[in-house]
């Protein structure tokens, strides 16, 4: 057992003891939410005000029902309310949030660049893993649909591509801990809420949305689907929710990539020798033209029952399920630097400036292929759903008892690979110069890249790739209350979850002569003006054969194996791993009101036992626990018959972890406009499933890889939050913040020698393997908001978060940056609105953060600021039309390893959403 005994908890022990015999009426201690959302929220409070009879509709309604939420709330909160039905202040769940203080967003979750809107929330410059995302106060199974995400790179985070703005009524943010909130939020907790049966005041409300969304780099227009419908007897005692939507979206990302970083001449290298000067010097591995395309057709439902069989007791059902296809093609024509950089001197007048090459011309050799080309075709999905059975019983006058049972899941998979590399530009020659990270290089080669000019050609089949993530819970929470004194209530209660993560690789096809057949296959060219918006000299008219081209020449000439291969079939043990943990939780938090003032402070204790399986890498085949057919060949002397991909040894390892975590915060009202916040708590999370379980891999390209970290230890946190906000009117805020967090065994990446099995060679290897380890962490911050009406139809509003974090571990670059840590983040927003019409336009920034780590170095993604807009007509109370824009001001993501290192740079265009809403 661990136990952490703290000044803190000693503190609330104390204050507990103190006031155990003082009673008095409870306060609200979450959010003043009508009281349906209170049902549906485990983070919101009992309130016994009814306020369901009451709608706000409009953007000067949701912005002062938001404003009376945070004011009425015990704790540090920030809150977003749907206009209606769909209507957040963004259409994207997580673009709304990132408009909060101190909430930032990142578009993608591992290293597959960014994209046109927001998928992962993170909160006052942390990693999105250490934010906890709940829905109705529940976790939700999440699964991604790229890749890398489904096993190398897989976090804690919930993926909001899964989550359509149409499900939400209001979304709390959560800055301070309550020993009643779920543990898992290091940083805090967002809790999505959604509508519930009960809520609605009509007896039958129907809500239709039909339109479309233009995305400008795809030069696409695709229909958008949802709709609403809601029964309510007359007695208020049975009500049924039915919500379902279909979206799609067709995405052309334009960009250049410079996968693997830069690499370093060694003085064992010809070049190095030829020109010592050069030895240790940095030059691009690869240099890409990259073309992304995807199809994302999103589609599913909110099933939601409601039973009232006496007024003192609730019975609630609820289903949801969202799945998305999300099949992509990426196309990277690339200058192989990494081939001829190490091998070939470049010619006389080469420049090196701090220690990079930057600018650099190659005359041609016979026999040499100056490129490289990567076509990758992938039918994927990602899908999430839960159940819930929750039962509401207001036992006696004094105490109040809530049960939810629940099961969710996600499952994120690649079901098929179809994947084509050529050489190309024989003899041809190369030349680039780099403009430092701010511009992309500018590149060429020489020679013949056209598909006649194709030197070689290699697959490496199509092997499935999932994740699955599921969960079973149960919680019982009691609330009991006291009509005198200053104890206004103590709330008590137990969780129980079971959580599993996997990783499976489990069987493909052993692909055969390829070639042939694709060589007389159909093929495209990238689109006019490719990547112009981000500027750069590199080639653009380039060729590709088409998905269906791949995927014929590929499923004709493989041998898919069966799903039933036995222990020792073609599966890549190296990508598959499972992380299992059972968590169970008590809390007790007494709840306190005086004049002017009101608290709590509680005690959560979390018990967590984990068992992590994972693969080893063996050089002795014979005796190891399993081995995996090879697929990827030629090898040495076998051709596409290697027998074996590898040996891999199991190893299981335990954990078991238990902890009291104590929280407080005390609320003072000097006068019915300016509140006083104080707030103190220690949290915990576990690290990333991945950081745990992942087996190490290699890549074979630079000798570089990554794995986990069985042994990690979970992020513990002691946090303070202090906070004044002045209400000067209705609608309008001034609010000063400060907070801090001291963070012990956060999880950073170093770097070490593992021996991994070589696909090339088909024997162990020295690799320069990435893998987690804990150290110590902290961030200090400030946070400043302001909301203000301007007569009667105008509003603004601006928000600016200052957070300084750092970890005691030090990077390869000498840093130590805090993952996904900005020091700088603001808002600015404007609104007009009367009876008929209604405007906004907002625009956000995020200064330049560290993504992870690119083989073994650091690399940052750039400043990065977006501006959108949104216009709404009401025709009628039962016809209103939308149209938002995002992305208006056409940003191009950039990513870097310093400030003379490039890493890629991405532009997605700009995105029209159009849509018509009816409502009955």
């Amino acid at each position: 057992m661990q136990y952490r005994k703290s000044a803190l908890s000693a503190a609330i022990v104390v204050c507990l003891g103190f006031s155990a015999h003082i009673n008095a009426q409870e306060q609200d201690t979450g959010s003043d939410a009508d009281q349906a959302q209170a049902e549906a929220s485990a983070s919101q409070s009992e309130d016994t005000t009814d306020l369901a009879t009451v709608t706000v509709t409009g953007i000067r309604g949701a912005v002062e029902k938001s404003l009376d939420t945070k004011r009425e709330a015990n704790a540090r909160l920030e809150v977003v309310t749907a206009e209606d039905v769909g209507k957040l202040p963004a259409h994207n769940v997580a673009d709304t949030l990132q408009r909060l203080p101190g909430v930032n967003i990142s578009s993608s979750s591992s290293d597959e660049g960014g994209f046109d809107e927001a998928d992962r929330v993170s909160l006052r410059g942390t990693s999105p893993s250490l934010t906890q995302t709940l829905i109705n106060g529940h976790t939700v199974g999440s699964a991604d649909w790229f890749v890398l995400s489904q096993g190398s790179n897989v976090g804690r985070s919930v993926s909001y591509t899964l989550l359509p703005s149409e499900l939400v009524s209001s979304v709390e943010v959560n800055k301070s801990s309550q020993a009643r909130l779920q543990d898992g939020g290091t940083t805090g907790t967002v809790n999505i809420i959604t509508r519930r049966p009960l809520q609605f005041a009509d007896r039958i409300s129907a809500e239709a949305s039909i339109g479309a969304v233009h995305s400008d780099n795809a030069e696409s227009t695709d229909p958008q689907l949802s709709g609403l419908f809601n029964y309510r007897n007359d007695a208020g005692t049975f009500g049924v929710l039915v919500q379902a939507f279909k979206q799609e979206r067709e995405l052309s990302r334009q960009a250049q990539e410079i996968p693997g970083g830069f690499f370093q001449i060694a003085d064992t290298d010809p070049a190095g020798i030829a020109n010592p000067d050069l030895v240790g010097v940095w030059a691009p591995g690869l240099l890409g033209s990259t073309l992304f395309e995807q199809t994302r057709d999103r589609q599913g439902g909110l099933v939601d029952i409601q039973f009232k069989p006496s007024d003192d007791l609730t019975l609630g059902l609820s289903g949801f399920s969202s799945e998305m296809e999300a099949n992509n093609y990426n196309r990277n024509f690339m200058m192989w630097g990494g081939n001829f950089g190490r091998a070939q001197a470049p010619d006389p007048g080469y420049v090196v400036t701090d220690g990079v090459l930057t600018e650099a011309t190659y005359t041609g050799v016979a026999g040499t292929p100056y490129a490289v080309y990567d076509m990758i075709y992938r039918e994927a999905t990602a899908k999430s759903s839960y159940a819930t059975f929750d039962v509401d019983w207001q036992v006696t006058d004094n105490l109040s008892a809530k049960f939810q049972a629940g099961t969710t899941s996600g499952e994120g998979s690649t079901a098929r690979q179809f994947i084509a590399e050529v050489t190309v530009a024989d003899g041809g020659g190369a030349s680039w110069t780099t403009h430092g990270n701010g511009s992309p290089v500018d590149w060429s080669v020489g020679g013949d890249i056209s598909p006649d000019g194709v030197t070689s050609f290699g697959t490496w089949g199509n092997q499935q790739v999932t994740a699955e993530d599921d969960e079973e819970w149960f919680t019982a929470d009691f609330s009991h209350y006291f009509n005198t004194g200053t104890l206004s209530s103590i709330d008590f209660g137990v969780r129980y979850a079971d959580h599993e993560r996997k990783a499976l690789s489990p069987e493909g096809a052993s692909p055969g002569d390829i070639w042939p057949a694709l060589q007389g296959g159909a093929t495209g060219s990238y689109p006019n003006g490719f990547a112009s918006d981000i500027g750069g000299n590199f080639p653009r008219d380039i060729w590709y054969f088409t998905p269906g081209a791949l995927k014929d020449a590929i499923i004709n000439n493989s041998d898919w194996l069966s799903d039933d291969d036995g222990p020792n079939g073609r599966r890549n043990y190296g990508a598959e791993w499972t992380v299992q943990e059972k968590n169970q939780a008590a809390y007790v938090q007494a709840n306190f009101t005086g004049a002017r003032w009101s608290g709590n402070v509680g005690l959560r204790y979390v018990n967590v036992d984990q068992d992590i399986m994972s693969y080893q890498s063996v050089s002795d085949v014979a005796n190891a626990d399993v081995t995996s057919l090879f697929a990827q060949g030629p090898g040495p002397g076998c051709g596409w018959a290697c027998p074996v991909w590898g040996g891999w040894k199991i190893v299981n390892t335990n954990n078991k972890h238990s902890r009291v975590l104590p929280s407080a915060n005390l609320k003072f009202d000097f006068d019915d406009n300016l509140v006083l916040r104080f707030a103190a708590s220690q949290t915990q999370t576990l690290p990333d499933y991945s950081a745990l379980g992942a087996s190490s891999w290699g890549s074979d390209l630079n000798k570089t890889g990554g794995g986990g970290n069985p042994n990690l230890e979970p992020v513990l946190s002691t946090n303070v939050d202090a906070n004044l906000e002045w209400y000067f009117m209705p609608r309008g805020l001034l609010s000063v913040g400060a907070f801090a967090m001291d963070m012990k065994d956060y999880v950073a990446y170093g770097t070490e020698t593992q021996m991994l099995f070589s696909e090339l060679t088909h024997q162990l290897e020295e690799y320069n393997v990435s893998v987690p380890i804990n150290a110590d962490a902290e961030v200090q911050g400030l946070e400043v908001a302001y909301e203000q009406p301007i007569g009667e139809f105008f509003g603004i509003n601006a928000n600016y978060t200052y957070s300084d974090g750092s970890t005691s571990h030090t990077w390869a670059d000498g840093s130590h940056n805090l993952l996904g840590n900005s020091r700088d983040t603001y808002n600015v927003g404007a609104y007009f609105e009367n009876e008929a019409f209604g405007a906004r336009v907002s625009y956000t920034y995020r200064s330049s953060f560290l993504i992870g780590l690119s083989g073994a170095n650091p690399y940052y993604q750039d400043d990065f600021g977006t501006l959108s807009a949104s216009l709404g007509y009401k025709a009628t109370d039962w016809l209103s039309f939308s149209l938002d824009a995002l992305n208006l001001n056409n940003p191009a993501i950039k990513y870097y390893q310093s400030s003379t290192i490039p890493t890629s740079f991405y532009n997605n265009g700009r995105q029209y959403y159009f849509n018509v809403r009816l409502k009955y």
